[in-house]
Order: C-alpha cells, then structure tokens, then sequence
C-alpha cells in the first residue's frame, strides 16, 4: 500500500507528474495496470485547483520579495505553452492540448498545459476533459516503455 501512496504523490508533483511516477512504479515491481490507475489519479488531483487558481495565485505573487521570481517563472511557462497551443492549433485547441498533454516530454504535462488553458481562458470542461485525454495517453506512452525497459533489464 505505501509503494501507491508513493507513487500517487509522484504524480502530483509539477513536472515530475506520472513521467516519473510510472517509471518508479515499474522499478518497484508493482502491477501495471493498478499503478498506471493510480498515476492517472494522482496526476489528475491538482488539475481543477491549477484551472481555477493557480493564475490567479500566480499573477498575485509574482511582484512578492521572496516568491517572485519563481512565481514569474511559471506565469512565463504558462503563457508560452499557451500561446505555443494557440499559434499551432487555431480552431483545433483541444486536440492540442490534449497532445501537449500527452506527449510526454520535458516542460509538457498536466500542470503546464492546465495553466496554459487557463490562461487562454479555454472553458472548463474543455480544458479538462482534454488534459485528462492527455493525461491518459502519456500514461500509456509511459507504462509502455517503463514496462518494457525494466522487463528487458
């Protein structure tokens, strides 16, 4: 039980996410399709509280002394991504994010690509359903390739 509590806070984690839940979660042995769930649920956790207040918690703390600059940080990283899907994507927003989402790379993910919808003021259910679309894809993509990389070791 403690290895999903683990990994289920490893996937809460900005940047880190299930790109590096699931890969632990292989190291350990654990069964793939619990785990691969388990992710997903962990990485979908913070998803309406980055929407709805993150920008807003941002956009506040970013002139603060002593949380500024990493709060600009994000902010910045939100707003590329955004813009990023925008300039890419045109009418075909969702299909972007939920690719952005998807792919999993550095800097892309769920809290990226949340705070960019929410700074390009997608609807809610919009930008949910597509980071959640995303969110299962990488975790495929992942489970994949964790599952085959340490079955090969």
């Amino acid at each position: 039980m403690w290895n999903y509590i683990k990994i289920f806070f490893i996937s809460m984690v900005p940047l880190i996410e299930l790109r590096g839940a699931i890969p632990v979660s292989q190291y350990l042995g654990m069964p793939v399709i619990p785990s691969y769930i388990v992710c997903i649920l962990g990485n979908m956790v913070p998803v309406p509280f980055i929407f709805l207040f993150a920008r807003k918690v941002l956009e506040w703390g970013k002139d603060k002394k002593y949380i500024g600059k990493i709060f600009t940080f994000f902010l910045e990283k939100g707003k590329k991504a955004g813009d990023k899907l925008t300039a890419k994507a045109g009418k075909g927003l969702f299909l972007a994010l939920l690719l952005f989402v998807g792919i999993p790379i550095p800097g892309t993910g769920a809290w990226t690509g949340t705070l960019g919808a929410s700074i390009l003021d997608m609807d809610f259910k919009s930008a949910t359903l597509a980071v959640m679309l995303g969110v299962l894809l990488a975790g495929i993509i992942m489970m994949v390739a964790s599952y085959l990389g340490f079955s090969l070791i």
